[in-house]
């Protein structure tokens, strides 16, 4: 596709977000079973050629797509406030963004139902879960020594939580309602005092 006399080319950085933000949309809009790469190009203004250029295969697409909606949840790690309140901030700030940005939640809701049955898309998800993981840990370990929570909830099992807590507002069969008393029964329970021994 040739560029109109007298226009700047869009640079690779510029034409691979385009790729992936169509395939980001064809994904909340058709499901992963609908996304053909073929639409995706002409959805970017490219051949499908330029599309290979960028990502060989449809897997390299898919990996981009993960990570540019792991950037969005990034995005929630605001670096304000005291260590205290971190994670506190980080959930709400995933409650918003997935109440803001629907199809953020339509995404990986079809990423994670379609990793069951496809063991590639299985390993990335895997490892994005584990980073992800990771990052509430941390948190978790922020807030037990800045006081905020109890000892007790800083383990992997209240990180597994959170993250499940998290990732079920993308189940379109959950009403918000419900994940808005998930949210706040998981904020009493990190705050509420541990167990005594």
């Amino acid at each position: 596709m040739k560029a109109p006399a007298g226009s700047v080319p869009p640079s690779n950085e510029s034409r691979r977000h385009d790729l992936v933000q169509a395939a980001f949309r064809g994904i909340a809009e058709r499901g992963f079973e609908g996304l053909r790469t073929r639409d995706v190009a002409a959805d970017a203004g490219v051949n499908i050629a330029t599309l290979h250029y960028y990502f060989p295969t449809k897997e390299a697409l898919i990996r981009a797509v993960i990570g540019h909606a792991m950037a969005r949840f990034r995005s929630t790690l605001s670096p304000d406030g005291g260590s205290d309140d971190q994670l506190a901030s980080h959930v709400r700030a995933v409650r918003t963004l997935m109440r803001r940005q629907p199809e953020l939640g339509a995404v990986m809701g079809e990423l994670a139902l379609r990793s069951a049955r496809d063991p590639g898309l299985a390993r990335i998800m895997r490892k994005t879960n584990e980073a992800w993981h990771r990052i509430i840990r941390d948190l978790l370990h922020q807030a037990v020594r800045a006081g905020s929570i109890a000892p007790e909830r800083d383990s992997d099992e209240a990180a597994a939580l959170i993250m499940a807590t998290l990732m079920s507002m993308a189940l379109p069969s959950i009403p918000a309602t419900r994940s808005d008393q998930a949210i706040r029964e998981l904020d009493h329970w990190l705050r509420r005092p541990g167990p005594r021994s």
